[in-house]
């Protein structure tokens, strides 16, 4: 009979080598798939054998399917009473389409059809069972042919039965054998001289089909129940012999030793899948294989795919780990399983094979390597005599240098100026086009386990002319060099990616966003949320959270404008009222109250926003109902309040460039374009002597000074005086004006 066995994308050529191993002749690699020609023993093996197979169906016919009635006429003619036992329940599964086949679904119907109506000539009745059925059917459509055939697998043969038991996270089992024969690992091998260490956010499945291998086990023997169950044609004593002699060949009690390092919390489940399977395995940690020195040639595998996208800090620090391990083991093989080809340039080695793959619904890459052998090629930053960080571009090494300096005179600079949260760097060189903002914590107790400094990275997003793998590379080696220079954990290490955006993006993820009140423990403490932190600025005590979002909670470049408010409300006479708009997490309403102003007014359109601004209010004692939070569109409120006698002796108003959330209810905001109606409407609401401090961070911003004038609203430009000398470099980093009504 003719065969064909399915497998995920890039594994035919490895699903045809194993093939060749288990002895099944001349196997043809296709898409997805690899066919071949033979006995039924033939496939039963691969059932039972095969770690890279994901079904094995046995083709009952071929025919034209040009439309439905050709496909139903060409199913017919196939002797189902030969395949489907009487008391059998069979579900037809199709896939592919062609110009008249274009439903899935219809395919499977008509060919369902086609059998139901052949066992009803011969006075059979046909049972399905779309959801529970003992033998399935397979159809697959490929332009105007057909290819019909018995599922032999039942469950997909990369499901494992131990995975039921015990939590089964990372890899799964086909792409785990695919990268351990990359490896090296294969069934003809013996690698029992070979320790193995597996890398990985879950390294369990790596550790277990290593360990299958390794003791010569075969996948198939987990299995209770099969495809071919309650097929006609299914051949017990061939079956029972194979069983037979799969289970005379394990091992289960090679002591192989396995190692792994895991880049979650908690410790490998490998053990306790292992025991299940009645498999004895030496599992230690790295660091144990290391010092104990269990093998001076291991292989090492690593898994780096857990890492999404936008994860670019985890994915260096995995790297990292890489490398270090690489360094350390000197191992005989190394295969990685990643996103990219940065592995490659991080072990400075050339590959061996590449495989391209797609797990989900991202891209995969499976890279093997040969002995690993240090390059002297490789770069490498010295920053002090105990400190050598490995690098992706030699240019980087000048970054190393302008950081170190500039990081030294920063943080004088600080330190006479009693600052404690400040920008370090922020693109001094054009290829590292990156900000790096320090933050020192306020209470040690309050703090992480790894420390109380915290880095926040901002890369700009790279041009289209940059070649993208230089711009990636460039950032690794920022994130392996800056918290080394800054002393900052790594763990204490974020990165962020700032882009053009549409606008309205932040307020419309925050709208779901769950509410967090300002709640007070027993001590009078406002509680802090996880992964918050606190720092002091201007003798103020902020909440700040740097993996929530893309914004901490405090905008730095705005340190000497929030103080400029505290020295104008201890000038402010009268009622003493603030109104602070667009107030994200309230840092300026806490000033100006400190300052003196006996009634604040914090108005944003982000719930949790303001209910971050009520914490950073009760931490510094401002609590009452003097003190008002307004969830609202802005624009909108302030147009309302005019009709109200409310009025306010001082504002601070920072806009947003752009932003069209569907929130708002109305169209959307562009500060260059709807700042003169914003600033007459807040002029309005201005007492006789009070005054309003405006700002936006849009580089090219121009105020329409005419038209301000027309309508008596002044406004005088104090950009210069609220510029901190830590954002100096940058001097359009946001504009300020002082704005009043003229009387």
């Amino acid at each position: 009979m003719d065969y064909f066995a399915t497998c995920p994308k890039g594994f035919e050529s490895l699903l045809a080598s194993e093939m060749r191993d288990l002895g099944i002749h001349k196997p043809r690699p296709l898409q997805g798939q690899v066919s071949f020609s033979g006995q039924l023993r033939d496939a039963y093996l691969l059932c039972l054998w095969s770690r890279l197979a994901s079904r094995v169906v046995a083709i009952l016919g071929r025919f034209d399917a040009t439309d439905a009635n050709a496909l139903y006429s060409g199913a017919s003619a196939i002797s189902w009473e030969d395949h489907v036992l009487p008391d059998a329940t069979f579900a037809v599964d199709a896939s592919g389409t062609n110009a008249k086949l274009k439903d899935t679904r219809y395919t499977a119907l008509r060919v369902k059809d086609a059998i139901a109506d052949r066992l009803a000539l011969l006075g059979r009745h046909a049972i399905t069972d779309p959801k529970n059925a003992n033998l399935r059917v397979v159809v697959r459509i490929s332009r105007n042919h057909a290819t019909v055939g018995i599922d032999l697998s039942g469950l997909p043969l990369f499901a494992r039965e131990h995975g039921k038991k015990t939590s089964q996270r990372g890899l799964r089992a086909d792409y785990a054998n695919a990268l351990l024969r990359l490896g090296g690992w294969s069934h003809e091998q013996e690698p029992k001289q070979t320790p193995l260490v597996a890398m990985g956010q879950y390294p369990d499945v790596l550790i277990v089909e290593a360990a299958l291998t390794s003791a010569h086990y075969a996948p198939g023997l987990m299995r209770r129940h099969w495809g071919f169950d309650r097929w006609a044609m299914h051949n017990s004593k061939v079956w029972d012999s194979l069983v037979k002699e799969a289970k005379d060949r394990m091992n289960p009690d090679a002591e192989l030793p396995l190692a792994y390092r895991s880049f979650a919390k908690g410790t490998s489940r490998a053990k306790i899948m292992l025991r299940t399977l009645g498999i004895n395995a030496n599992v230690v940690p790295l660091s144990s294989f290391i010092e104990k020195k269990l093998g001076k040639t291991p292989t090492l595998i690593a898994d780096l795919s857990d890492v999404r996208a936008d994860e670019i800090m985890r994915e260096a620090s995995w790297l990292q780990e890489l490398l270090r391990a690489a360094r350390a083991l000197e191992p005989a093989r190394t295969a990685v399983a990643a996103r990219n080809m940065l592995p490659e340039a991080y072990l400075a080695q050339p590959c061996d094979e590449s495989l391209h793959s797609i797990r989900g619904r991202d891209e995969l890459l499976l890279i093997s390597f040969g002995p690993y052998a240090p390059s002297d090629d490789q770069c490498k930053v010295v920053l002090n005599q105990k400190t050598v960080v490995s690098t992706l571009v030699p240019g980087s090494e000048q970054f190393a240098a302008r950081l170190k300096k500039v990081a030294k005179a920063r943080a004088k600079w600080a330190r006479r100026e009693d600052v404690s949260c400040y920008r370090v760097y922020d693109a001094d060189l054009p290829d590292y086009a990156v900000s790096l903002d320090l933050f020192e914590g306020l209470d040690p107790k309050a703090a992480t386990p790894d420390g109380t400094r915290w880095l926040q990275i901002y890369e700009y997003a790279a041009p289209k002319s940059v070649d993208l793998t230089l711009a990636q590379s460039r950032l690794m080696d920022v994130l392996a060099i800056a918290p080394k220079v800054l002393n900052v954990p790594p763990n204490n290490t974020f990165l962020r990616v700032r882009r053009r955006d549409k606008g309205g993006s932040q307020y419309a993820s925050e709208a779901k966003a769950p509410r967090m009140y300002s709640r007070t423990t027993r001590r009078g403490e406002v509680e802090l949320p996880p992964g918050a932190h606190l720092i002091d600025e201007g003798g103020l005590t902020f909440e700040v959270n740097f993996s929530s979002r893309l914004d901490c909670g405090i905008f730095l470049d705005h340190r000497e404008t929030r103080a400029m408010l505290r020295e104008m409300a201890k000038q402010t006479k009268g009622s003493k009222r603030f109104l602070n708009l667009f107030a994200y997490t309230g840092t300026a309403t806490c000033y100006a109250a400190d300052g003196g102003m006996r009634y604040t007014t914090t108005v944003d359109l982000s719930r949790p926003s303001l209910d971050w601004a009520r914490r950073n209010m009760a931490r510094n004692g401002f609590e009452g109902k003097e003190h008002e939070f307004v969830q609202a569109d802005v624009v909108s409120w302030v147009q309302e309040q005019r009709h109200t006698k409310n009025r306010w002796d001082l504002v601070f108003c920072d806009v947003p460039t752009f932003s069209n959330s569907s929130r708002m209810g109305r169209r959307s905001f562009d500060v260059q374009r709807d700042h003169v109606e914003l600033l007459i409407g807040v002029s309005r609401l201005l007492t006789k002597s009070g005054s309003c401090v405006f700002s936006c961070n849009l580089r090219s911003f121009k105020p329409n000074e005419a038209a301000l004038a027309k309508a008596g609203v002044r406004i005088h430009d104090i950009t210069e005086q609220t510029i901190p000398e830590d954002f100096a470099r940058n001097k359009r980093i946001h504009h300020a004006f002082v704005v009043t009504r003229e009387r």
